[in-house]
């Protein structure tokens, strides 16, 4: 099991690379939302100076934002300076594209996303089809113009549901998704790329899969809900209420259960905020802060139905089940100061032992 960490891009906290570089860690995704963080290629740039081991990438980089050749570029950039050390993982863009009152990219455009752009990490001439105009586009100039496509830069697709995860299959070198109690459980997320792979006769040899976690060390006898453990991952805890929120209103389907609780005082907190800025409301402080009120909301069986959570030997435990599974990475999502000292408690507690 490798282990790594998603970070809020942050162009003055570079050091935090080669912290988690020394403690051992594989490897840091960098999230990619305009409206909230720095640019991520701007930081992954400053990082890939900065450490000589750590895979480094986009986690995850967002289709509606930058047209495929952009971003084959951008990570083909990062490639020259960090060869070998590169990855790419691409999402529709639930924060990045809500933050401006948009919608994430459909499934069909999605596929036609990746399909284009994983040709082009390939060095491959590929059709491409810009404002109504089709032409074929290749990176030109690529090994001698400040871009590199070899060593090859593995492509992750993030998905979070059985359409999104075929896609991986279909088109991508990896997948990221989330592990249960939010998300599916490794073999399915496994099932659903080996389908879309099935669909283009695709051979997944060498296939590579990630998830995205919050995780916290306990203290010997700490709550589960303890003001330390809410100051540090309570903002994960509710980033996926924010993305229950919109997909509620949205479809008009029913909160999850783990959810039904806190339902109504969290919409009632969210709707004192006018309709037309709403947006801003839900998604502003995405990993990195609370609310006013929303830490009462926050208890012991909403962290564990959100988090991985327990003492160290708890924790070693689910993640051998978890590798048993054939899960071959987690990434710990965070975004406040604890990152520092988490990053230090996992590394000295839990991995030694893994």
């Amino acid at each position: 099991m490798k282990f790594g960490f998603c970070l809020m891009s942050d162009v003055t906290e570079i050091g935090f690379f080669r912290h988690v570089e020394s403690l051992g860690y594989s490897s840091v995704w960098v999230a990619d939302s305009q409206m909230l963080f720095s640019d991520c290629y701007a930081v992954l740039a400053l990082a890939a100076r900065q450490t000589t081991r750590l895979r480094i990438g986009p986690g995850t980089a967002i289709c509606g934002t930058r047209i495929p050749p952009v971003q084959a570029a951008a990570m083909a950039t990062i490639n020259a300076i960090a060869p070998g050390r590169v990855f790419l993982g691409m999402g529709t863009g639930n924060t990045a594209m809500r933050t401006m009152g948009q919608k994430p990219m459909k499934m069909a455009d999605y596929s036609e996303y990746l399909r284009v752009l994983a040709a082009l990490l390939r060095g491959e001439t590929v059709d491409y089809t810009f404002e109504g105009v089709t032409k074929p586009v290749k990176l030109l100039h690529r090994e001698d113009r400040g871009m590199r496509l070899d060593p090859p830069i593995p492509l992750y697709v993030s998905g979070f549901g059985p359409r999104a995860m075929a896609l991986a299959g279909e088109h991508g070198d990896g997948i990221i998704f989330a592990i249960p109690p939010r998300g599916v459980p490794v073999a399915q997320a496994l099932g659903h790329a080996r389908q879309g792979a099935a669909r283009v006769n695709r051979n997944l040899d060498g296939f590579r899969n990630a998830s995205l976690t919050s995780v916290f060390v306990l203290e010997k006898n700490e709550a589960v809900d303890s003001d330390r453990v809410k100051a540090a991952i309570g903002p994960n805890v509710m980033a996926s209420v924010y993305y229950f929120y919109d997909t509620v209103h949205e479809t008009g389907i029913q909160p999850p259960p783990f959810l039904d609780r806190i339902w109504g005082p969290y919409c009632k907190l969210v709707e004192e905020t006018p309709p037309e800025h709403r947006h801003f409301r839900t998604h502003e402080m995405h990993y990195t802060g609370l609310h006013r009120g929303e830490a009462a909301l926050i208890d012991e069986q909403l962290i564990r139905d959100t988090c991985l959570i327990g003492t160290a030997d708890e924790l070693v435990e689910r993640i051998r089940e978890l590798e048993h599974d054939g899960l071959e990475e987690l990434v710990f999502a965070i975004g406040t100061d604890a990152k520092w000292r988490l990053a230090e408690d996992f590394a000295r507690q839990v991995m030694p032992r893994l």
